[in-house]
């Protein structure tokens, strides 16, 4: 039986349930991740939805990528943390960033994405499958 993936923000406002394994669970380097995480890339791990359980009321904020998806990223509006993503036109998929796990150490990052938007100065695994921009579907 897979063991839950549990987190939240740095206040405990939000907090989230996950009975599933990850989809993926990679490091983005795009700037928009660049942006919102202060440094070099953020790192995610992806769930299907309905396997998902969050307490607590986000904020959030619509990105387009440069594909044209719709990324709602969420927020706590109490302490500011970053901690899931949701997507408009695909909506099976749920996002939580790695940081915002009770048990960070469960993250394993997969692959690189946007690396074509990497800074020099971001030391990534440099095993890992890098891609551009988005891997392939």
């Amino acid at each position: 039986m897979t063991k839950t993936y549990t987190g939240g923000c740095a206040c405990g406002a939000i907090r989230y349930e996950i009975s599933a394994e990850p989809i993926v669970m990679l490091d983005c380097q795009c700037r928009q991740c660049q942006r919102e995480s202060g440094t070099g890339h953020a790192s995610h791990l992806t769930f299907l939805r309905n396997s998902v359980k969050v307490e607590g009321e986000a904020s959030h904020w619509d990105a387009v990528g440069d594909n044209g998806t719709v990324k709602s990223r969420a927020f706590c509006p109490t302490c500011g943390s970053p901690v899931y993503m949701t997507f408009r036109d695909i909506p099976d998929y749920f996002v939580v960033r790695a940081g915002s796990l009770d048990d960070p150490a469960r993250y394993k990052p997969q692959m690189i994405s946007w690396s074509a938007s990497g800074q020099v100065w971001d030391h990534l695994d440099p095993t890992l499958p890098k891609f551009d921009k988005m891997p392939p579907t």
